[in-house]
């Protein structure tokens, strides 16, 4: 899920939500991203991305009152805690990696052209991630 969408989901929720980003350390620059395009109050959002160990980011993923996770291997590590998840499909499947969860909510959109598997969009538009609104997915969060 692009960053500029997770940054507006971070506005859509109430200004008292703590938000963790989590990831290894390339991801701290879409992690630094995401803080910029939320704007929030200095400290809501904290860029984790690649200060912490595997168990940290785990003990952070338990005391979590709700996930947001693109197809990864913490979104199933969030589904494995039972912690409410809201799991992002693009170019990959359900059908093929499921969060094996009660919890999880899966939202994809299905296009004719996905999932394709591929880390780069091969028709240059990314729609399959680009087109899950940041609204659709805060109606599906429980916070």
């Amino acid at each position: 899920w692009p960053a500029h969408h997770f940054a507006t989901l971070a506005r859509l929720l109430p200004a008292t939500t703590p938000i963790w980003i989590l990831g290894s350390g390339k991801d701290a620059a879409v992690g630094d991203a995401i803080v910029a395009g939320a704007g929030s109050e200095p400290g809501r959002i904290i860029n984790l991305c690649g200060h912490t160990s595997l168990e940290q980011a785990i003990d952070l993923l338990a005391g979590a009152a709700a996930v947001v996770s693109n197809d990864s291997g913490l979104m199933h590590v969030s589904a494995a805690l039972g912690r409410p998840l809201v799991a992002l499909y693009g170019s990959s499947s359900p059908d093929y990696t499921p969060p094996r969860s009660a919890h999880a909510k899966i939202l994809r959109l299905g296009l004719e052209c996905s999932p394709c598997f591929k880390r780069e969009c091969p028709l240059g538009h990314l729609k399959c991630l680009e087109d899950i609104t940041p609204a659709q997915v805060r109606a599906a969060l429980d916070v």
